[in-house]
């Protein structure tokens, strides 16, 4: 794990506080060219940035179908919609709509691509390697053209696995169109595949914490009484641009942050405020997903104490967090200490799972949730995002991103763990 950064906040609002001096908000505008000036030291990743290269989704792809062979009973196919998956495997990034394009992997040979005719020049466009390409026209069934295509390779029964984020309205017409297959959960093979992460992916998710990371830091540190949750959220949406990224975050205020996704209730900051940023930005289509809070003056002692006890089940979740455990023990693990500190019993104050699986998708499998029998191995990524809600008061949540390492306890993939509520990022 590498320390988190030392970056000291500007001002002070007084002797006990490190966010800066107290001001009014009087614009919303928050675009580049009139960033607090200390914005200046966010700079792009440039040529840190190593985009997926064409033989990397061909491998994926190979991996896909070696996990097929090795299935008992055996997959015969494999069928993607547009999604995650799809660009997974491929590398295509494709909308979903009404018209079907699909990426079907069959166990052995050349994948088949299903586009609209008037798609396919586009779609050849983003095509990294060779594929099997059949089209359709407006007045015909792509589906009928899936079992054409496959029953063309051999394939005229067996098992054909369905990704999960395929629409029912296509599985169905499928069905319907090609009786004789096995229509069953493509899970096994794709959450095989997509769970464990590469070498290139880790460094690329590192890139979207770090810069997350970085963007957070300056947004506290510009922090004024009656900004409202809209224009601190317009200040993170302009740090990630001025790094030539794209991302966001969710803001709660004060007793917003009781409720873990927040409240329409609109609200200004004042002092006191519990301030919490969740979300990020993403590299190459991976996505960071940190939350970090902080306290806009002194926080009290229910807040300190609250605070105290998410950052020590974060450090028990990042020791659970063994390759072989399973994944619900996770879970258990930061809970145990949530409890054992008096915000118990089971999700009276911690009211969510400890963490979610992260990549392509900001929430994939396997889930840290508890009961959950999924056994880790080497190279998960989680989000670790242990949280204490008090109804009607404040809600204290730290999320970082860690992986699991091939021994011992899980890595970060964040910069650092927060250090306290009045100074988030260190000094």
């Amino acid at each position: 794990m590498n320390p988190i950064s030392r970056r000291k906040f500007v001002g002070t609002i007084a002797a006990a506080s490190t966010f800066p001096a107290i001001s009014r908000a009087t614009n919303s505008d928050c675009s580049e060219a009139k960033l607090p000036p200390s914005f200046s030291a966010l700079k792009t990743l440039g040529s840190r940035v190593h985009p997926i290269a064409a033989d990397e989704f061909h491998a994926r792809l190979l991996r896909a179908q070696e996990l097929m062979s090795q299935s008992s009973p055996q997959f015969d196919a494999l069928f993607l919609g547009p999604g995650t998956s799809l660009y997974y495997f491929s590398g295509i990034r494709w909308w979903p709509s009404e018209r079907l394009l699909a990426l079907v992997i069959p166990r052995t040979g050349q994948p088949i691509l299903i586009s609209p005719a008037f798609e396919e020049a586009r779609m050849r466009e983003s095509l990294l390697f060779p594929a099997d390409v059949r089209v359709w026209q407006e007045d015909e069934s792509p589906s009928k053209l899936v079992a054409a295509a496959l029953a063309d390779r051999g394939i005229r029964t067996g098992r054909i696995g369905i990704e999960e984020g395929l629409p029912f309205t296509f599985f169905d017409h499928f069905r319907a169109a090609a009786p004789s297959y096995e229509c069953v959960s493509g899970d096994p093979i794709t959450i095989a595949c997509r769970a464990r992460k590469s070498a290139h992916e880790l460094e690329l998710m590192r890139l979207a914490n770090e810069a997350t990371c970085d963007v957070y830091c300056q947004t506290f540190a510009n922090l004024k009484e009656g900004m409202t949750q809209e224009q601190i959220g317009d200040l993170v949406v302009a740090g990630f641009s001025k790094m030539h990224l794209r991302g966001d975050a969710m803001v709660l205020l004060g007793p917003s942050a009781a409720l873990p996704h927040g409240s329409k209730q609109p609200r200004t900051l004042k002092q006191g405020d519990v301030v919490l940023l969740d979300d990020g930005c993403s590299v190459e289509g991976y996505p960071a997903d940190v939350t970090r809070t902080g306290v806009f003056g002194k926080p009290t002692e229910k807040m300190q104490r609250a605070f105290e006890a998410v950052r020590k089940a974060q450090d028990a979740a990042l020791n659970a967090a063994r390759a072989g455990n399973l994944s619900g023990s996770v879970d258990d693990a930061a809970r145990g200490v949530i409890t054992s500190a008096g915000y118990g019993p089971d999700y009276k104050f911690f009211a969510h799972r400890l963490g979610h699986g992260i990549g392509l998708d900001i929430h994939e499998h396997p889930y840290l949730v508890r009961g959950s029998k999924a056994v880790l191995e080497p190279s998960m990524t989680f989000s670790n995002e242990p949280g204490i809600y008090i109804p009607g008061e404040f809600g204290i949540r730290c999320e970082d991103v860690m992986v699991v390492a091939a021994e011992g306890p899980a890595q970060l993939l964040t910069p650092g763990f927060q250090l306290s509520l009045e100074k988030p990022f260190g000094q």
